[in-house]
């Protein structure tokens, strides 16, 4: 268990990389709260019948604004969103092609007003879980071979989580936030060395590039969690968008 534990919002908890992050900060002790629209479905893949005591469920939807503010409580302090659409072949589209988008609006809109009410010392670290694709500035961030499915068959996800991003780095300027850009998602883990990009969105230059073609979400989840979670080297990744591939 961490010495330092923390309070934990996460939003999107049941998908991949957001449950990976989720069952290794229940495991070091953290107090998560998880914003789930049906919170069975995250107690089934946690495999339990009860919630831990160190998670705290609440019911609702990510784009709910009302529901966002309540789950968002003054003492958490860290927030990871990896919320994220359904993706159909009819029309080549997500179930909503807003979805990163709307969940981005709707959580700094939630982070303003619950630090109007406790004061503006309150500044939680937010984690956001983006794709490459769409780096801003510098050499593109995917394989040439991979340019032709970011652009067509995920050009919808890809428009979208851009849209998050300029969102974040925009009317989030000043909050505490590092984006995370795994490379195509598979499942599995395979204990494989994970490489590391790094971009700096506000000054719109690229420290370092990584181009690489896949990476599982546990190896994702392991990365956020020591890196960002457990914080191995404090304020290192502030405000930069990662890359992460094999």
């Amino acid at each position: 268990m961490t010495q330092n534990t923390k309070i934990i919002l996460f939003l999107g908890a049941t998908g991949g990389c957001g449950l990976s992050v989720l069952r290794r900060s229940l495991a070091a002790g953290h107090t998560c709260i998880a914003l789930c629209r049906t919170p069975s479905t995250l107690l089934t893949k946690l495999d339990t019948p009860n919630p831990p005591p160190n998670l705290v469920l609440h019911t609702g939807n990510a784009h709910d604004p009302s529901a966002v503010f309540l789950a968002l409580t003054a003492p958490v302090d860290t927030i990871l969103t990896s919320i994220g659409g359904v993706f159909t072949f009819t029309g080549l589209t997500i179930d909503d092609p807003h979805v990163c988008e709307t969940g981005m609006a709707t959580l700094l809109a939630a982070i303003r007003r619950r630090r109007a009410e406790v004061g503006p010392a309150w500044r939680p670290r937010l984690l956001v879980i983006s794709s490459t694709g769409h780096t801003g500035v510098g050499p593109r961030d995917t394989p040439l071979l991979m340019v032709p499915l970011y652009r067509g068959l995920l050009a919808v996800p890809r428009r979208d989580k851009k849209a998050m991003e300029d969102l974040l780095v925009g009317e989030g300027a000043e909050e505490g936030w590092t984006v995370v850009r795994p490379s195509l998602l598979t499942d599995g883990g395979s204990g494989r060395v994970v490489r590391v990009g790094v971009e700096d969105p506000g000054g719109r230059r690229v420290e370092r590039s990584e181009v690489g073609y896949t990476i599982s979400r546990e190896d994702v989840g392991k990365w956020v969690f020591e890196e960002l979670i457990e914080e191995r080297e404090p304020g290192r990744w502030l405000r930069k968008a990662v890359g992460l591939t094999y």
